[in-house]
């Protein structure tokens, strides 16, 4: 079981985390991050699809056909765990080492489509004062790691918890079926 936890995370993890850096070079580039909110959620639901995989060859091989709720949300829990830290530790990397300024490009992107959207001058101060906020925020590693783990984890935890409603089977219910 170690190992099916371990490699399925390790496998999302790097998915992810590819997904991410050529997501982060393109936005950071052109200075256009409107795509790549959808492009690295999708990315992140494809890495988690491992979650279903890691649990349904825990039950088929591992565990005679059954596995519980519990024991199948753990493993989906694992496998969410070593991923996001995979993620999180290639984004460390990859801000600190090639866009340092990253948050300073994303907030002035943001500072322009506010005005695009015509916000006013008391909104607009907010929306500065917000991202300011950001960026202060973001001088901190531990507030990286932090909002790094907020973008991945809670769709690893709903991927988990699906995959465990979907795989759960108990052995009378494999009898029953």
């Amino acid at each position: 079981m170690k190992k099916t936890i371990l490699v399925c995370g390790l496998i999302a993890g790097i998915i992810v985390s590819v997904f991410m850096v050529t997501s982060a070079a393109m936005c950071y580039k052109s200075e256009d991050f409107d795509g790549s909110i959808v492009l690295g959620y999708a990315s992140m639901l494809l890495a988690f699809s491992l979650i279903f995989v890691g649990v349904k060859n825990y039950r088929d091989k591992f565990s005679n056909g059954n596995v519980s709720f519990g024991k199948a949300f753990t493993i989906g829990l694992y496998i969410t765990l070593i991923a996001s830290t995979v993620y999180v530790i290639v984004w460390l990397f990859d801000y600190y080492i090639f866009v340092p300024d990253f948050m300073e490009k994303y907030a002035a992107h943001v500072i322009r489509q506010s005005q695009a959207e015509g916000l006013t001058g008391a909104e607009m101060q907010q929306k500065v004062a917000e991202m300011d906020g950001y960026k202060e925020m973001y001088k901190s590693p531990i507030m990286i790691i932090l909002f790094t783990y907020l973008e991945i984890l809670p769709v690893g935890l709903v991927v988990s918890l699906l995959s465990a409603l979907i795989l759960k089977r108990t052995p009378t219910q494999q009898m029953s079926a």
